[in-house]
């Protein structure tokens, strides 16, 4: 079970950025970074709150980062295949890291299953010695999607995993996001309306009040919910079209 508590999180002006811009948030990528620990390699970030997984909170000193980001997954925004490595090794960089697997026969079987999950093994299955960047954007997404799943995780995180990719692609990476949250606890970050009203079980909706005021939660609820019966004035406005 993932559960967050009342919190922020928060970053100092970083390289080029002027300093009435320091302390702005992390914006709507926040709860996912944060969850994955990533907030943690950027120089000067904070949280504060909790985030629980499973009872034990993510962001306590001494936690395992390692066993951490094996149990919770992060597919970006852009395809990031890592660009030295071929399509199978991008799958099993994670099952040697983290589940210290070595025997090939073992690694081949992981590769492929994590494959099939992300419906990529078919298209794929002739070039798992070819660079992982010569894929088309939505396989690489998709072979991304499957980098996660190998290591088999509990939670997978998503930060706008389509804003990148045509239509086509799009319903691909939503048709096995679909598939996908039977077994996983997916967590997606989004501004596309639609399409958080076509595949998620629950919306959040944040926001922020002013420019480098802190993000912060206003509604959530069941997505038909949500959508058909906002309570707040502000999730209203969004959804309507009247602000954002």
């Amino acid at each position: 079970m993932l559960r967050a508590t009342s919190g922020s999180a928060s970053h100092p002006a970083g390289p080029g950025q002027d300093d009435p811009h320091r302390g702005d948030p992390l914006g709507s990528r926040s709860p996912s970074r944060s969850t994955g620990a990533l907030h943690q390699t950027v120089p000067g970030a904070r949280t504060d709150g909790q985030i629980l997984l499973d009872g034990t909170d993510v962001l306590a000193p001494g936690t395992d980062r390692v066993e951490l980001r094996r149990r919770v997954g992060m597919v970006f925004q852009r395809p990031n295949p890592f660009p030295t490595m071929s399509v199978y090794d991008n799958v099993a960089a994670g099952i040697r890291l983290g589940r210290h697997i070595r025997r090939r026969s073992t690694l081949d079987d992981a590769v492929e299953r994590a494959l099939r999950q992300a419906h990529l093994w078919h298209e794929v299955r002739d070039r798992l010695d070819a660079p992982g960047l010569s894929l088309s954007g939505g396989q690489q997404q998709r072979l991304c999607i499957a980098r996660a799943l190998a290591v088999d995780p509990d939670v997978i995180l998503l930060d706008e995993p389509c804003s990148a990719l045509d239509p086509i692609s799009t319903q691909a990476i939503e048709d096995l996001l679909t598939q996908l949250r039977d077994r996983y606890t997916l967590v997606i970050v989004t501004h596309n309306l639609p399409q958080a009203a076509r595949i998620s079980d629950v919306t959040a909706f944040l926001t922020v009040a002013s420019p480098n005021e802190p993000g912060r939660l206003i509604e959530v609820a069941p997505t038909p919910v949500l959508f058909a019966q906002p309570t707040h004035p502000a999730t209203d406005q969004f959804l309507s079209g009247r602000i954002g």
